[in-house]
Parts: structure tokens; sequence; C-alpha cells
């Protein structure tokens, strides 16, 4: 695949450590081998660093990640991974088989547009003291629709076996599930997928206890 020049600057990630999105981009650059700089944007210290007249410009929806990339600038973690895809050698992380990519496309949206974004930051600060309850209500109402079909879907990882967009979507979203105290032992399905994932060194050096923005107190 021919790259232009502009392909040879390393990409820039403007994320946070913690932030589901974030992480998928940075699982994405790790499976493809791909070099990149990190720019942290903290979403609480100073009301919100992505709240800032500079990092509007980057990204309007005032959200993270924002990937300057072959001169362009990205937004959406979905649209980043599969420009990624569609740009650069490595693994594919969509399957040849229509059918198959279609499931993965599918997990993927059920993560990122219909569970994860109820835990965003700016959702549960609206939701005061019940911030929790909220969060494990919509995780394991997404997980209960989630866990049949990657039962169908799932051999080593999400859909076959090779590892696809579903799993980078997968991993951030368990441990947001943790981090909320979902227990996920009533998804067998997704946990087996979530502790074979997390053996992969691509999901270990992505983790949000070892990026440059993560507090030390939360270091591996």
């Amino acid at each position: 695949m021919h790259l232009s020049l502009v392909c040879l600057a390393k990409p820039v990630l403007h994320g946070y450590f913690r932030s589901s999105c974030s992480w998928r981009v940075r699982i994405a650059f790790a499976l493809k081998g791909i070099e990149y700089d990190q720019v942290p944007v903290h979403l609480i210290k100073d009301g919100g660093q992505q709240h800032t007249e500079q990092y509007q410009t980057l990204n309007p929806m005032q959200q993270v990640p924002a990937v300057e990339i072959d001169g362009i600038t990205l937004s959406q973690s979905l649209a980043v991974i599969q420009y990624i895809d569609e740009t650069r050698p490595g693994p594919p992380l969509l399957p040849a088989d229509p059918k198959k990519r279609a499931q993965v496309r599918m997990i993927s949206d059920i993560i990122a547009s219909g569970i994860q974004p109820l835990q965003n930051l700016h959702v549960i600060q609206k939701m005061g003291t019940e911030k929790v309850q909220w969060a494990q209500h919509f995780i394991d109402r997404g997980f209960q629709a989630l866990e049949p079909l990657l039962k169908q879907t799932a051999g080593k990882y999400c859909v076959g076996d090779e590892i696809s967009m579903a799993d980078i979507c997968l991993v951030p979203q368990v441990y947001n599930a943790e981090r909320f105290k979902v227990d996920v032992e009533q998804y067998p399905t997704i946990k087996r997928l979530n502790e074979t994932l997390l053996e992969i060194e691509a999901f270990r050096v992505s983790d949000p206890s070892c990026q440059p923005d993560t507090p030390e107190d939360l270091r591996a």
C-alpha cells in the first residue's frame, strides 16, 4: 500500500488515561505497531481541559480522543480505528468476510453507542449520588444483550479466532464495569474473552495504569 510522505509523521493522540475511547485508539495503535505521541487532556482538572478553546478546535464535541494523523484530525474512536486499519499495514482489525465484518461492527456499536456513552463523565456528573447505580444499570442492561451475542460469534476472541475492533471495544468496557462494581461473573463469555485479551501485549501496554498521565496512585 502506498502511503504519502505525510504518513511518516507520528500520529498524535489527545486523550485521557482512563477514557474508554482513548484506550481503544491506544490498543489499535499497539496492535498495528504504530508509534505515536500522546498529549494528555485532563477531563477534570481546571474544569475539564476538553472545554478549552484550543481543544475545541481539535474536537468541537469537547470529548476525547482527537487524533492528528496524515494531515487531518479525527475524533470518534471507531472512525479512527477504521482509518488506521485502512491506511496502515499489520494485522487487520476487521475481518475480510462480510458476515464476520458486520458482526464486528455490530458488537463494536453496541458497546460504543449503546453502553459506554451512558458512563461518560459529562453524563454521570449529572446523576449526583446515583451515578454508580446509574452506571451499573446500563452496563448490566448492555451486557445482558452482549453476552448471548458473543456466545454465538466468539471463538478465541469476540468474532472467531482473530482479534478485531470488537475486542478493542470490549476490554475498556469490562474495565468500566469493574470500576462501577458490576458483577462480571454473571457474563462468563464476556469474562473469558476479557481475560484472554488482557494476556496480549498490545492490550497490556495500552492499559490506563501505565499511561503518561496516569496518576501515581493508580499506576501498576
